[in-house]
């Protein structure tokens, strides 16, 4: 038996590898024009997020109180008519010895001119100040035995002008019912836009009552007979009330808490 002695290989030690070629050099004027547009490019970045902020502060920045009123005049074109006339007015307190009221709207009228929506006396007084528009909507109590037509007549008029017409207007029309069923009515001028607000009162089921009674005068404590006993002082006060804290809150966001202007159009 012979014994055989295993064979050792050699093996050539592995071959380093080939130097990296170098790496190529950058030219100086290169170098400077990248490093421009990065510049560049931050600064237009910068510039547009300052511009977007800007623009944003801008934007919910309020206005002075003289250009709110002045813008105010337009909005009967561009505020949804559901905030200026909503749909339902609700009156906590605002009845016949602190009830509870609650109007819903069951007509809407077009916003008309001033010569087709106002009676001849209304347009006398409002020549001084001019009449843009006039938006009206009838509602209705829960137990739909009142009517209470609300409107929204808007001038160009500046404030000086307006509260000229504080004391001068007279009954207001009614809407989708006969002036002659006409029982309370009350109208104010706006002190946050160039508007008049005004409501008149009637009873759903058609009865006269003959001449209109102001509010004011109908809700006065121990008032009496068949309107202020009714209650419809109160609804055309309150409606009224409403209705002009609409306006306000789209005209003077700033002085409703937690209002905020709307946009969409008025028709």
């Amino acid at each position: 038996m012979t014994t055989t002695t295993p064979r050792t290989e050699v093996l050539d030690a592995p071959e380093p590898p080939p130097p990296a070629p170098p790496a190529p050099r950058r030219h100086p004027v290169r170098v400077v024009t990248a490093a421009a547009c990065a510049l560049l490019g931050s600064a237009l970045l910068a510039g547009a997020a300052a511009t977007a902020w800007s623009d944003h502060r801008a934007a919910h920045r309020p206005l002075p109180p003289d250009a709110a009123y002045r813008r105010a005049a337009s909005l009967w074109r561009s505020a949804p008519v559901d905030g200026l006339l909503p749909p339902v007015l609700d009156a906590p307190d605002s009845g016949p010895g602190g009830a509870d009221r609650r109007w819903t709207r069951i007509a809407l009228a077009p916003d008309a001119d001033c010569a087709a929506a106002l009676p001849a006396d209304w347009r006398s007084v409002l020549a001084a100040t001019g009449c843009t528009r006039v938006l009206r909507a009838t509602y209705t109590d829960a137990t739909r035995s009142s009517l209470v037509t609300v409107g929204l007549v808007f001038t160009p008029a500046d404030s000086g002008a307006m509260a000229a017409l504080r004391g001068r207007l007279t009954v207001p029309p009614a809407y989708e019912y006969a002036d002659a069923r006409r029982a309370a009515w009350t109208a104010a001028v706006s002190a946050e836009a160039p508007a008049v607000v005004y409501a008149v009162s009637a009873f759903a089921d058609g009865r006269t009552t003959g001449t209109p009674v102001p509010a004011e005068e109908a809700v006065r404590e121990g008032a009496t007979g068949t309107v202020a006993e009714a209650g419809l002082g109160h609804d055309a006060k309150a409606a009224a009330d409403r209705v002009g804290q609409a306006l306000t809150a789209l005209a003077a966001p700033d002085a409703v808490p937690g209002a905020a202007p709307s946009k969409g159009a008025a028709r």
